[in-house]
């Protein structure tokens, strides 16, 4: 059975910091490209950050270049978002995505909270 489960997300001043995780199980991780998007309320989800399966390459939304990190451990199955200097439209869900070729899972989503 295949899950993705994030975790970390929270309530952050201005300027704070957070750190996502998102732990998977059930399929083959370092096969898969992961990525992180998130959904703003009356919004469409957007793509903030995306991994390739070594890790070899890694791309970002412009709104959160250099201040994001996205990181992968292979050896725990799990993908990290790290997300520094956050502002109150960071506020949204934010959900792990693993997709191979046509092969797509998603995590149910972890609430950030931007916000004095």
């Amino acid at each position: 059975q295949v899950q993705l489960v994030e975790s970390g997300g929270g309530l952050v001043q201005p300027g704070g910091s957070l750190r996502l995780s998102c732990a998977a199980s059930g399929f083959t991780f370092s096969n898969y490209d992961m990525s992180w998007y998130r959904q703003a309320p009356g919004k469409e989800r957007e793509l903030v950050a995306v991994i390739t399966g070594a890790g070899g390459s890694r791309n970002y939304a412009d709104s959160v270049k250099g201040r994001f990190t996205i990181s992968r451990d292979n050896a725990k199955s799990t993908v990290y978002l790290q997300m520094n200097s956050l502002k109150p439209e960071d506020t949204a869900v934010y959900y792990c995505k693993a997709r191979r070729f046509i092969s797509t899972y998603w995590g149910q989503g972890t609430q950030v909270t931007v916000s004095s």
